[in-house]
């Protein structure tokens, strides 16, 4: 069957979707990179572990709103399992539970960090910028926007090893966030991404599903660039942010 012009194949727009993420994702981001080298002191690890709260904390609350946008009973019940993977069920912690059991292995204050109110104003403007964009946008952007899932294995298995090999006071113990991400973003990123290639049959749709995925790229990038300005470069943090008394010590102290 002759396909549509300027219309991908399923393959075709996959490629090009991974050819996004493989530029773009915010493992290639500097601080980052500082981190996966033992380059981050402890004062900047809590930095990121409070400011990553702020996106941890409002997976569920997206993911409800793409699941109340769907008609199809199937697809509820296939990304309900994301709601129940962070919110955690029946008494059990999930991986909101989790993430703040990382903040208090590296010293924070629990409360503060649920809080959110010493986070960088830039990690709360990008964090709502995603949810504005699952809120006002097509269903097939707002599925298409989580396919950042495709990536994140693959820099959490770099990520972790080199986080206990490189600094002293981390324990597999405080990552265990990451244990069970490392086979629920492969399974989610596969059901999100055959939704992608079925809806996205046009041209156009095809377009917004790859946009999608830029602007997600781009929330994740803001974020750690706030992090960067703040917490690298000395002397820029913001009025009301998290400012540890050691800020700018060197690593290892």
């Amino acid at each position: 069957m002759n396909t549509p012009a300027g219309l991908m194949s399923g393959d075709e727009l996959e490629q090009t979707l991974r050819a996004v993420g493989d530029a773009r994702y915010h493992i290639h981001h500097p601080f980052h990179k500082m981190m996966n080298a033992g380059e981050l002191t402890k004062a900047q690890m809590q930095a990121w572990a409070l400011n990553r709260y702020c996106y941890q904390a409002v997976i569920p609350k997206k993911d409800a709103i793409i699941l109340s946008r769907s008609e199809d009973p199937e697809f509820r019940r296939e990304w309900r399992k994301r709601i129940v993977d962070h919110d955690g069920e029946d008494g059990s912690g999930g991986g909101i539970e989790r993430w703040l059991h990382l903040a208090d292995g590296l010293g924070l204050d629990r409360d503060m960090v649920i809080s959110r109110k010493k986070a960088l104003p830039a990690t709360r403007f990008a964090v709502g910028a995603y949810v504005d964009l699952v809120s006002s946008s097509s269903l097939l952007v707002a599925v298409a926007s989580s396919l950042t899932e495709m990536f994140s294995g693959a820099a959490i298995s770099e990520r972790v090893p080199a986080m206990l090999q490189r600094y002293d006071y981390i324990t597999e113990d405080i990552l265990a966030y990451f244990t069970p991400r490392l086979h629920q973003a492969p399974r989610d990123a596969e059901f999100a991404l055959a939704m992608v290639k079925q809806w996205a049959d046009t041209p156009e749709k095809q377009q917004a599903a790859i946009d999608a995925l830029v602007t997600k790229c781009d929330i994740l990038w803001a974020q750690l660039d706030a992090l960067y300005s703040a917490y690298v470069v000395p002397g820029h943090i913001p009025p009301g942010a998290f400012v540890p008394p050691d800020a700018f010590v060197q690593k290892g102290t």
